[in-house]
């Protein structure tokens, strides 16, 4: 019941205070402020009850001697209540260098806790925000690099006369740029996906068709960056509901890493299988597969396993399980059929959930 009275009284009086003068700004310490602010306000009543009871009669050394003592009581209490906005004004200022890792300890449950609790889920926020920002330059970095490295590859070729700018050559370089191009815009378009902002493009999928296109593209690249490897399909008559693009990202990536993975001459496998009213969809290489240790850690970013050929910055199966989770998949290494090779299986729903 007081609470209430006085948060009424507050807001009753709040828009006056806004009209008065405010006499301790200059003063740089939060607590000389209320010192000084309890010690006038103090100052008053005590003069009013002198005046009252005859001020003549009293010592003025008590006087003094009372005021020291409250002064000291003051600048003690008021110390706990001002350790949080020292270390707020720390913890600001190792933000503004980029250290997002600062957080403000407090058991107060006044307006100074209430602050704190505000400063520390602002901190996270900036924090996400920045590693958001990180991970996305990397991801760009990465899905980049394919393309880019194929497209540069036939261009020397054409410049230093190995190859000639044919209509099938520049066809070919045509695909990479357009890849370049769809990459960029994936790229962008997932990481405001992934913040909320964008809706996935759901739209109804012919799998073989789909898996068809992926391959065809994948052997290109495969021929660009000069990794000699064969690709088969082996899928049913099926449909499927899901974001084209979002996928078609997905196994770029995961025939990506077949490819170079593969020795030469190799076989890339893509099957798919219907599973009651989900679809499952392998990818299998004849590498050195990926150890049963590291098969989970692969799909974290920056982690690139322990396969003994060369591999990417490891972020190519982050994007990828991102992708399928947003499709309320899961994608898993397993273990292959002939014990040999690495084995990526993804199990999507058939419908929209």
């Amino acid at each position: 019941m007081i609470t209430r009275l006085m948060v009424f009284v507050h807001n009753l009086v709040a828009p006056v205070f806004a009209y008065l003068p405010r006499p301790l700004d200059p003063v740089r310490s939060i607590k000389a402020k209320l010192s000084l602010a309890l010690g006038f306000a103090g100052g008053i009543g005590l003069l009013v009850f002198l005046w009252s009871i005859d001020f003549y009669r009293v010592d003025v050394l008590w006087i003094a001697i009372a005021a020291a003592l409250g002064l000291v009581t003051l600048q003690v209490m008021a110390h706990g209540a001002t350790v949080p906005l020292r270390e707020m004004t720390v913890a600001a200022r190792e933000m503004a260098r980029g250290d997002y890792t600062h957080r403000i300890e407090t058991r107060s449950q006044d307006e100074v806790g209430e602050l704190a609790t505000a400063f520390n889920q602002m901190a996270a926020d900036l924090a996400a925000a920045d590693r958001q920002r990180r991970e996305l330059i990397a991801n760009v970095s990465h899905e980049l690099r394919t393309p880019i490295t194929a497209l540069r590859g036939l261009l020397e070729n054409i410049v230093d006369g190995v190859a000639e700018a044919e209509p099938e050559t520049m066809k070919t370089a045509l695909a990479q740029t357009e890849r370049l191009s769809r990459l960029v815009a994936d790229l962008l378009d997932l990481s405001r996906l992934d913040a909320g902002v964008v809706p996935m493009d759901r739209d109804l999928i012919d799998v073989p068709a789909f898996l068809g296109e992926v391959v065809r593209e994948a052997t290109v690249n495969a021929e660009g960056t000069g990794h000699d490897v064969r690709f088969e399909v082996s899928a049913p008559r099926l449909l499927m509901h899901g974001d084209r693009e979002r996928l078609h990202q997905v196994f770029a990536n995961l025939l990506d890493n077949a490819a170079r993975h593969s020795p030469r001459g190799g076989l890339v496998t893509v099957r798919a299988e219907r599973h009651g009213d989900h679809v499952v969809l392998a990818v299998t290489d004849q590498g050195d597969g990926i150890p049963p240790a590291e098969r989970e850690r692969v799909f974290e970013r920056f982690t690139r396993g322990e396969r003994a050929t060369g591999g990417g910055t490891g972020l190519g199966l982050a994007i990828a399980r991102w992708v399928v989770q947003l499709h309320r998949g899961t994608i898993a290494v397993v273990e292959p059929d002939d014990r040999h090779g690495c084995h990526i299986q993804i199990r999507l729903p058939l419908q929209a959930l």
